[in-house]
Parts: C-alpha cells; structure tokens; sequence
C-alpha cells in the first residue's frame, strides 16, 4: 500500500524533459509455504517502472523545454486505484479469517472447561 500511495502521491509531479519522470514502484510479492501445510506470502522485491514518462505540452511551466514540453510519470489512477483496492480486501479477508479462528479457538476452550 505504501507503493500505491507513494505513486498517486506522485502522479502530477513534473519534471524537466532533459530529466527522468518520477518511476512508478510495483511491489513483487511471492508464496511462501512454511512446511506445516500454511501459508503466506512475502515480498519478492520492489521494482521500478520507466523514467521516460509522458511529454505534456505546458509553455507556461518553469521546467518547459524550449518547445514548451514538460515531463509526467507514466501512472495510471484508475490501476493505482484497483491495487488500493486489492490490498485493503486482502487486509479484510485475513482479518475476517482471524476474528473465525479466535472464536473457534475460545469455543474449543470453554468446551475443555466444561
């Protein structure tokens, strides 16, 4: 999450056309099987998307070229959108798994008490 938030942070970040745009971050994640039939997943590593962005024609801007072009990341809001929105349903489900497992696990406990 803290990807996705760091390239919508960034979307309208400007730089000059002689200079790279601001990368786009992508998190890398992979399986992990611990050898007790559970498992998980970590992250792989993080990788970068291209610097050469997307030229935007702003004469006005200070950072304009001489034929008045600037230079935007090459991010897409609405995929920057649905990973926001992956993750916060990944977070949700584990969280919904947990709160079955306590209660299973407390149920079991009041049963050997009893």
């Amino acid at each position: 999450m803290d990807a996705v938030s760091d390239n919508i942070a960034n979307i309208n970040t400007v730089s000059s056309t002689d200079g790279e745009a601001f990368k786009e971050r992508m998190v890398v994640a992979q399986a992990v099987d611990y050898g007790s039939g559970e498992g998980g997943v970590r992250v792989a590593r993080a990788e970068f998307g291209s610097g050469e962005g997307r030229l935007v024609h702003e004469p006005d801007h200070p950072l304009a070229d001489s034929e008045g072009y600037v230079r935007y990341p090459d991010i897409d809001l609405g995929d920057q959108m649905t990973q926001l929105i992956m993750a916060q349903r990944g977070y949700q489900a584990n969280l919904a798994s947990l709160e079955r497992a306590t209660t299973a696990y407390q149920a079991a406990l009041q049963l050997g008490k009893g």
